[in-house]
């Protein structure tokens, strides 16, 4: 019992150093920049204790990922520029954090990694739609509507870069897909499979 107890807080504290060294590289030299071996002689440890904790360098940054979607507070907004709104903010995001965008594309192969962008865009994302007007009991379904489509655009755009995706200027893709998602934000649910029994 005596023996665990400090094995256990060398664990924790380990663990700590590792996420602090791999949020200030990955901060610092990007995801496809930074490597296992810098973050882990930044903490002062062997590499081979980051793949023990971690498994993989995508499963380390899922970890270390700490984002702030600084969604716009759509109380604020006209309720019938909501989608516009969202699709603006969310195109400066992508655009203005490369982790944001290494999150996605780790996602995409990284269970932990997925884990994460699942919880910051239900968490937040949300929180935000909930907060917009939309009825509660329907809030969540629609702010996974959204997410999806705005992590579609994400990741034709600066992923695969689909060239006419690319192509399009911010007003532009407000102004093609801001109504795609105003239409998930106010239209009437279609009554469930449930109900119609």
């Amino acid at each position: 019992m005596t023996d665990t107890a400090p094995r256990t807080r060398r664990s924790d504290a380990t663990r700590a150093a590792i996420l602090r060294a791999a949020r200030a590289r990955f901060a610092a030299d990007g995801y496809d920049r930074a490597t296992i071996r810098a973050i882990a002689a930044d903490a002062r440890i062997d590499p081979s204790m980051v793949m023990r904790y971690y498994g993989s360098k995508e499963g380390l940054f899922a970890a270390a990922a700490e984002f702030d979607l600084h969604l716009p507070d759509l109380t604020q907004v006209p309720p019938e520029r909501h989608g516009e709104t969202l699709i603006r903010h969310f195109v400066r995001r992508w655009e203005a954090d490369g982790t944001l965008v290494a999150l996605l594309r780790a996602a995409s192969t990284n269970p932990g990694a997925a884990e994460r962008m699942r919880g910051i865009f239900a968490d937040q994302l949300a929180t935000a739609v909930a907060r917009s007007g939309a009825d509660p009991a329907t809030a969540a379904r629609r702010a996974g509507l959204v997410a999806s489509q705005i992590l579609g655009l994400a990741l034709t755009r600066y992923v695969v870069r689909l060239p006419p995706v690319v192509d399009l200027d911010p007003e532009e893709l407000a102004a093609w897909v801001g109504p795609t998602i105003q239409r998930y934000l106010t239209q009437p649910f279609p009554p469930s499979h449930a109900s119609a029994r």
